[in-house]
């Protein structure tokens, strides 16, 4: 598990493509660059897409892992 300090956090767990893309959207837009979202993901098409859009639009994965519960926690870099 990672040591960086998140400044926002969002579960995604049980939420629906593409859902969990406007939600992770949403919650980066309140950030400032540099600053770290939080967001835990299902496995399967979440994991697969959520992270791939975020970097798209400019942002940085900077610690991806599963979970115990196999959900995922991904660490992004706001970058705009």
């Amino acid at each position: 598990m990672s040591t960086l300090t998140t400044d926002a956090r969002r579960d995604c767990r049980n939420v629906g493509c593409p859902m969990n893309m406007v939600y992770t959207k949403v919650e980066l837009a309140k950030l400032s660059p540099g600053q770290i979202l939080e967001v835990i993901l299902d496995d399967g098409p979440p994991i697969n897409n959520v992270p791939k859009s975020v970097v798209l639009e400019g942002h940085e994965i900077v610690e991806k892992s599963r979970c115990d519960d196999g959900t995922w926690r991904i660490l992004i870099r706001c970058g705009k």
